[in-house]
């Protein structure tokens, strides 16, 4: 999927756990094409379990993290590390402590405006999910990103295992990545 961006010239904001975190190869891959490295967040219990990921991050990327996404049920534990619970006052909170740019959050609905949360950091409480499992399909089509997001930023959100699993999804994601311009929000 990296190279699919490349070649279009797409960049992006992609995300690492710290069990996730990206081989040399892929770390080259995504500094040819631009691309910002951040950090996906598991163990949000705390302030200090925040920061000690985000150093985990940065001292394998060897570079500083400057966005962060976070995603939870609530309920469902999804990795050794992952704290199920959805907190995003908290989260927000800590990125500025962090002095960090860029909040990705998990709500399905892409209508939602981003924020400006002070410091510096942007807010983008919701994304457009790829997958159709996290969206309303009937309302939030392909189509639809297609054409709102020729007036405003919109975060399209993917899970690469997801969507190279699924022929359909591939082809939407190299649709959109052909079609839309991409920038890189700092």
């Amino acid at each position: 999927m990296l190279d699919w961006l490349n070649r279009e010239g797409a960049r992006a904001h992609v995300f690492f756990r710290r069990c996730t975190l990206p081989s040399r190869s892929i770390i080259e891959t995504l500094d040819s094409g631009g691309h910002e490295i951040g950090l996906h967040l598991e163990d949000s219990r705390s302030l200090e379990r925040f920061l000690e990921e985000k150093q985990i991050v940065e001292r394998h990327a060897a570079r500083k993290v400057m966005t962060i996404s976070k995603h939870g049920s609530g309920g469902a534990k999804y990795g050794f590390h992952h704290y199920a619970p959805y907190e995003p006052e908290k989260y927000v909170e800590w990125a500025k402590l962090a002095s960090m740019r860029l909040f990705l959050g998990n709500q399905q609905d892409p209508l939602i405006e981003p924020t400006n949360a002070g410091n510096g950091l942007l807010v983008f409480p919701s994304a457009f999910w790829l997958e159709p499992h996290w969206r309303d399909t009937k309302k939030f089509t392909v189509e639809w990103l297609l054409d709102h997001a020729q007036d405003r930023d919109i975060v399209l959100l993917v899970h690469p295992e997801n969507v190279l699993a699924d022929e359909g999804l591939v082809a939407d994601f190299k649709r959109i990545i052909k079609t839309l311009e991409s920038r890189i929000v700092q």
